[in-house]
């Protein structure tokens, strides 16, 4: 079963470097694993602190894997003192896709 979530959200200045360096241990672990379950991509915006994670996951009971990474539990631990304002996630269906 395929499930899709956007997240989007604002890093306060200060805490960038060490957001990125979260997000980076994340990827790694990631690449490690060769985790062919789920589809991740986490996009920053022009203005700098603004975040968007799109992930895609396909799972027996639609389930996202990537909560489970010890990584992104690293990611997540503390979360709100680097944030402006909590996440927004949404559920989302694809509608097209185009990989080069």
């Amino acid at each position: 079963m395929i499930s899709n979530v956007v997240v989007t959200y604002a890093v306060k200045p200060e805490a960038i470097e060490e957001h990125l360096r979260l997000i980076d241990g994340v990827f790694d672990q990631l690449r490690a694993e060769a985790r062919d379950d789920v589809d991740y991509q986490v996009l920053r915006l022009a203005d700098g602190v603004s975040f968007i994670h799109v992930s895609c996951a396909d799972t027996a009971d639609g389930s996202n894997p990537l909560p489970q990474l010890a990584a992104f539990r690293a990611f997540s631990a503390d979360l709100a003192s680097r944030v402006t304002a909590p996440p927004s996630a949404a559920a989302a269906d694809v509608v097209a896709v185009y990989r080069r």
